[in-house]
């Protein structure tokens, strides 16, 4: 077997296009570890342990309460919780776009990964119990980095592992663009989803459960690479597979238990109906700045008509309903390059937002007719006023416990060689994992100085907090260890509370900055939102 090429080599795939730009782990292929990757059970509710898979759940959801200012998901109600669901979405935001949809869905998810996350350090404890099934991109093997035998056999296995957790009932996501990238647009589709889903219908068929479904999602951030970015989680209509879908042959194929390929006609209709209901369903144009004029539009918009938009998700939802009265209408959403919109409201649209942009504002900051920044509102200043002395009180705890952590996030997502779309996927990893390996330390070295120091805390608080149980060994002991186990959500209520300031300190500086615009530049802001109402009104929305 040839050593892996470098990534960044200019190597192409079949149809032409540039491979995915492989990280340096992204290159390490351990096969003895990948061909070793624990399989799931699907007798019990979770594919993998069930104490390992639930505690991991647990302890995401607090890491991602904290790493998010709000989250919305919408939809939940249209999935079809009797049967198996494929989820599938474009992928922008790294580790934060499977945990986005399989933590918001109401089912445990057998899981798929790039194949480096199941042989990395510490990650590839909890992927293994977890019965992650490694996947080789055709990036990796196209570079060399197995043979097409090894990662025939590790893809085989790995799809019919997902395929029969599907066709069990279980969840699934996989991302059709077959990588995290940074575009505004969708990628070309690659097929493994649609492969996976279709065999899971076999099985299915051939066990008389019903057939699965295709979950179109749609994943929006306001700002994907910030700490405290809004998020919204958008369950699309399901996309129900038929017995028409699955012929015969393909049932007969499975039933062995070996992976079959689908028939590829069948894979390419399906691709092609799920790429029609997905696109949609994300920005969808040329370019950001183009995407940052329409959002600004829909708060210009909504202000004309006196209904300010007050979340994110109104604003995603604005911003698209612009996008289609404004795109060509002849625009094919099979293409991969979508063309720049023509019309004469995107130029002082984009203008304006480049604007606010460059002072770290958006629509938000506008006033209440859209034509000039919002001044200082004294009463949005009382809740932060009155959080303040608790955020201040926990300030030095939260810098003990999570300093470590915010330290280790912030080197690796900065230094990373896997894209912007991969700087909060470090950010969660060391929250996550940075808990479980400083916090029980932590703890007991705030045990040991509370115990070194019993005689000055019985004087501060009054009273032996080491004989609380009693004064016999095994009573001072349960004292030291219920301290101990105190101390823990106290760390995590200290994160929370100080999330909540660190809200209201980039609430102040918004604030600082629309007030700080003056002269040249605040003319040009008007002028720019001037021109872009003029266009507006035009429109006849």
């Amino acid at each position: 077997m040839m050593p892996p090429q470098s990534a960044d080599d200019g190597a192409i795939d079949h149809h032409g296009e540039a491979l995915t730009v492989l990280s340096k782990s992204a290159t390490k292929m351990k096969m003895g570890k990948l061909l070793s990757t624990p399989l799931p059970n699907y007798d019990g509710s979770t594919p993998g342990s069930f104490f390992w898979t639930h505690a991991a759940w647990w302890i995401a959801r607090r890491v991602r309460a904290a790493q998010f200012r709000t989250r919305e998901v919408s939809g939940r109600n249209t999935l079809p919780l009797d049967r198996g669901n494929l989820c599938c979405a474009w992928h922008t935001n790294g580790l934060q776009d499977p945990l986005a949809i399989a933590l918001n869905h109401s089912r445990f998810f057998v899981l798929g990964a790039r194949h480096d996350l199941v042989t990395r350090p510490l990650l590839s404890w909890w992927t293994r119990r977890m019965a992650v099934q490694p996947v080789v991109r055709k990036a990796e093997l196209l570079r060399g980095g197995c043979s097409e035998e090894e990662a025939t056999q590790i893809n085989g296995r790995s799809l019919l592992m997902l395929a029969t957790g599907i066709s069990q009932g279980f969840g699934c996501v996989l991302f059709p663009e077959g990588t995290s990238h940074s575009e505004s647009s969708m990628l070309r589709f690659r097929t493994g989803p649609m492969r996976t889903v279709l065999a899971a219908g076999a099985i299915a068929k051939s066990e008389g459960l019903p057939l699965p479904a295709v979950i179109p999602i749609g994943l929006h951030f306001r700002d994907r690479a910030l700490f405290r970015t809004d998020e919204w989680v958008e369950y699309g209509a399901p996309l129900q597979l038929t017995d028409d879908d699955i012929p015969d042959e393909l049932v007969e194929a499975v039933k062995g238990g070996q992976w079959s390929e689908p028939p590829a006609p069948k894979v390419t209709a399906l691709r092609d109906k799920l790429r029609l209901e997905l696109v949609p369903l994300t920005p969808n144009t040329a370019d950001w700045a183009e995407y940052d004029a329409l959002h600004l539009m829909g708060h210009v918009e909504a202000r004309r008509l006196g209904q300010p938009l007050t979340s994110w998700r109104e604003e995603v939802l604005s911003a698209r309903a612009l996008r289609d009265a404004v795109q060509p209408s002849d625009l094919s959403y099979m293409n991969t390059d979508v063309p720049v919109i023509e019309h004469p409201v995107l130029p002082p649209a984009k203008a304006a937002a480049n604007l606010l942009n460059n002072r770290g504002l958006d629509g938000r900051d506008l006033n209440a007719n859209g034509t000039d920044l919002r001044s200082f509102n004294p009463l949005k200043a009382i809740s932060p006023l009155l959080r303040l002395p608790f955020s201040l009180l926990m300030l030095p705890v939260c810098l003990y416990a999570l300093g470590g952590q915010i330290i280790m996030g912030r080197l690796l997502g900065d230094s990373t060689d896997e894209g912007l779309d991969a700087r909060t996927s470090y950010h969660f990893l060391a929250a996550m994992f940075g808990s479980l390996m400083f916090w029980p330390i932590l703890s007991a070295f705030a045990v040991w100085g509370a115990c070194y120091n019993a005689e000055a805390l019985h004087d501060l608080i009054g009273f032996d907090w080491t004989i609380a149980f009693g004064t016999g060994n095994l009573s001072q002991a349960l004292a030291i260890i219920g301290l101990g186990l105190s101390i823990l959500p106290v760390f995590w209520l200290s994160g929370r509370v100080v999330s909540k300031f660190w809200d209201d300190l980039c609430d102040l500086k918004r604030m600082i900055a629309r007030l700080t615009v003056r002269g040249a530049q605040r003319q040009n802001i008007r002028g720019a939102l001037a021109t872009l109402n003029s266009e507006m009104k035009k429109m006849n929305l």
